[in-house]
């Protein structure tokens, strides 16, 4: 059996997130569903699930017409077996990583981001698997004081930490 290495870019649209993950059953469609949509109001997502039996269909769902597209798209490059591709907006992933972790079909969370997004797929001829991710860009440093300052400021300013006591 022959095996070949695939890198395939699937960096998310600007402005959005992707979350790249394994799940393994069709229920997967309506449970992610209902994850996203209860976990942050203001959620517009589109999301792919490729099947690995049966009729092996890219099923796909979401609340956003465009960003549906965009996880298909996506699925198709990578072409794995119960891979699970979401693309959101108006939403951070962690308002849904921690109901997207509770479901009891996703077998691994790859890679939640907004940066450049590679995926390493092994392809053996009949099927294909997810191996990695490659997330972003490598480090250009090791932060400074003022880089922990603007941290600190950071998470604040966007409500994710208190404000510092006076």
């Amino acid at each position: 059996m022959d095996l070949k290495l695939e890198v395939v870019d699937v960096t998310p649209p600007e402005g959005t997130n992707i979350i790249i993950a394994t799940s393994h059953f069709i229920k997967t469609v309506e449970d992610v569903y209902e994850a996203l949509a209860d976990s942050c109001s203001s959620i517009k997502f589109g999301f792919a699930f490729c099947e690995s039996s049966g009729p092996r269909l890219i099923r796909k769902a979401g609340n956003d017409p465009e960003l549906i597209e965009a996880a298909v798209e996506r699925a198709k490059k990578i072409a794995a077996g119960h891979c699970l591709i979401i693309i959101m907006r108006d939403a951070w992933p962690i308002n849904v990583l921690p109901r997207l972790k509770q479901l009891p079909e996703i077998v691994t969370l790859y890679a939640a981001t907004a940066n450049p997004l590679k995926v390493v797929v092994a392809d053996v001829g009949d099927g294909r698997g997810i191996l990695g991710v490659i997330d972003g860009g490598t480090p250009t440093g090791v932060e400074s004081e003022e880089d922990v300052r603007e941290r600190m400021e950071f998470l604040r300013k966007i409500g994710y930490k208190h404000p510092f006591p006076e």
